[in-house]
């Protein structure tokens, strides 16, 4: 939809309109300062002229007039992170699926409170700070809740809403898909018959949102399935956007629908960064979901979620962080080379180190909610910091619950349980990322 809409603005600064028809689709973005909000402990930027931006689809379904389903509050449909590097040359684009089971950190709700936090669907992260109905508030939360898992620093970030998206096909007279099967889905109010057609607005807003009518139900699957409706997108808007128009229709929805930081509100900003995106070849840019695995794996009670999977995930994250081309082949084969380790397979006792009541129980909590196996909690000797001791031939266990658990320093030692990690909770144990 992004991609599309960039495409969009190159085209109409193209063609030398009037400059009150510029002036009036510069107006549409909307713009939202969230840097003050999203908190003060987020990653370094080790980039600073690379350009990293959080796309998020928002769920709102406002002005849907109770089209797919009554909706109370905020959500994110669809996220993922673009990085363009620094010498303009690649580009990486991830997506984030929507049920992937993280941790949420506290948020600021925009009332003088903080939410808990709390482990659950990433897109939940959305609606939680948009407790209040203030988007830059939910905005906000969703970087945070991104770059606290991920490690990685949001420059910038793009939200595009429910009725955008269509109005944008509509504008194109519909985009040409080809179906296996037919489709009846109620919930998403779609039904089509197989074979090639073009797609209205609102049949392709159904498509891209049905999920358990088609494929095999996942979010993974609908993932894909946007992203070939996507290609198909952008395919016509080449071929469509000749006419001024079913340019300007296309470009009121895009712009109309668009909230930003204020970097990026306006065309020009916009246009600056399609050109770089537009100067790279395509078989430089780089598409992937972020690597992960069933969270069934490690809670057999959970069949809907999904967990990033390290090291393959940290791969992608850490090579983004440092300007460092990783293609999904160089990933799996980097990953090949490190054991795959999943947190069921990783037994952890957890002692308080530090004297605050209640910490080995708090800590223990969450990493059983990230899947690892606690069997035991306790006190031990107060420590100046938190340590994380391994038996010999455990180091690649102990290295991922290091990732885990900010700021801990890995520690060789005999455990009195063979095949035990302990974890001992300093004074400054700051939570449990991740799960």
């Amino acid at each position: 939809m992004w991609s599309a809409g960039t495409l969009a603005v190159l085209l109409l600064l193209g063609t030398g309109v009037l400059a009150w028809l510029y002036h009036k689709l510069d107006g549409n973005v909307q713009s939202a300062d969230v840097d003050d909000k999203i908190g003060g402990d987020r990653p370094d930027d080790l980039a600073p002229d690379a350009e990293t931006i959080l796309l998020i689809g928002s769920d709102s379904r406002e002005g849907t007039e109770g089209a797919y389903g009554d909706f109370d509050g905020m959500n994110s449909d669809t996220m993922m992170v673009v990085h363009i590097a620094e010498n303009r040359e690649w580009a990486t684009v991830v997506s984030l699926p929507r049920d992937s089971w993280v941790e949420i950190p506290a948020c600021e709700l925009g009332n003088g409170e903080v939410s808990e936090p709390y482990f659950g669907k990433l897109n939940s992260a959305y609606s939680t700070g948009g407790m209040g109905g203030d988007v830059e508030y939910a905005t906000a939360c969703a970087i945070r809740t991104v770059e606290h898992n991920a490690g990685l620093r949001m420059d910038h970030f793009i939200t595009i809403d429910f009725n955008g998206f269509s109005g944008m096909v509509d504008a194109l007279g519909g985009v040409d898909m080809c179906l296996d099967a037919p489709i009846d889905d109620p919930k998403a109010h779609l039904k089509l018959d197989a074979g090639c057609q073009s797609l209205s607005g609102e049949e392709a807003l159904g498509y891209v949102r049905a999920r358990y009518s088609l494929g095999d139900g996942s979010d993974l699957s609908r993932i894909n399935r946007q992203q070939e409706f996507m290609q198909a997108l952008v395919a016509k808007a080449r071929s469509s956007l000749t006419n001024p128009a079913a340019l300007y229709d296309f470009m009121g929805a895009v712009t109309g629908s668009l909230t930003t930081d204020p970097e990026l509100a306006g065309l020009q900003p916009l246009l600056s960064l399609a050109t770089q995106l537009q100067d790279i070849p395509q078989d430089a840019i780089t598409f992937m979901t972020v690597p992960n695995y069933p969270r069934e794996l490690d809670d057999p009670t959970d069949r809907a979620n999904v967990v990033w999977q390290y090291p393959h995930a940290e791969l992608v994250f850490t090579a983004m962080a440092r300007d460092e081309r990783l293609t999904e082949e160089e990933m799996e084969r980097a990953a090949a080379e490190q054991p795959t380790i999943s947190p069921v397979d990783v037994r952890v006792q957890v002692l308080n180190g530090s004297g605050v009541v209640g910490q080995a129980a708090e800590a223990a909590e969450a990493l059983r909610a990230a899947g690892f196996q606690v069997p035991f909690t306790g006190n031990s000797d107060l420590v100046d910091g938190t340590i994380i001791r391994h038996p010999e031939g455990l180091e690649d266990h102990a290295r991922l619950l290091a990732k885990r658990v900010p700021g801990a320093r890995l520690e060789s030692m005999e455990s009195e349980t063979p095949g035990v990690l302990t974890l001992i909770t300093g004074p400054d144990f700051a939570g449990v990322n991740g799960g």
